[in-house]
């Protein structure tokens, strides 16, 4: 298993159908939940272990989850509210370094949590028009709304790999 890329890169080449954004969706929706569930019984150790040698420890995937998904919320109200905007990126590594990824990870999963109920219900309310507008990110280019439907459910699978392989791994 490649530790780095647990469940595979991000790959969809078929079209981007509602019964495949409704997938997406659910597994969206899941993903707090799913977190909460696997990180439950983890010590401050534990937490504090990296999921594979030179990545980050499971605290600071958790609070990363969080980062990464509200900025990927404003990415898609930016797409449905304006014109193919340009969108901001950020340096996840940086932002991992600061002083909040250090706060409990109950803090990170309340933010998923209520974000995601959000998140999910502006997801299910998007018309098919809704899933062909687009943005774009300065290093990954044109990027329509439904695509990224898929690539932040694949994100939140990718990082619930990293820590339930490691939970295998170590016997968690």
């Amino acid at each position: 298993m490649d530790m780095k890329y647990p469940i595979g890169t991000f790959q969809f080449d078929d079209e981007i159908t509602s019964r495949v954004t409704s997938v997406w969706i659910n597994e969206i929706e899941d993903l707090p939940r799913l977190l909460r569930d696997v990180v439950k019984d983890l010590n401050n150790e534990q937490l504090d272990t990296a999921y594979r040698s030179g990545g980050w420890t499971v605290q600071q995937v958790i609070h990363h989850l969080a980062d990464s998904h509200m900025n990927a919320y404003v990415r898609f109200k930016l797409a449905l509210t304006e014109e193919n905007p340009v969108i901001k990126p950020y340096d996840e590594t940086k932002w991992a370094e600061l002083s909040d990824y250090k706060l409990p990870i109950d803090t990170s999963l309340l933010l998923l949590e209520t974000l995601h109920k959000r998140w999910t219900n502006l997801l299910r309310s998007l018309t098919p028009a809704d899933m062909k507008k687009t943005f774009i990110h300065p290093d990954s280019g044109e990027v329509s709304v439904g695509k990224n439907i898929g690539i932040y459910a694949w994100h939140g699978r990718h990082h619930l790999a990293h820590i339930t392989s490691l939970c295998n791994r170590k016997g968690w």
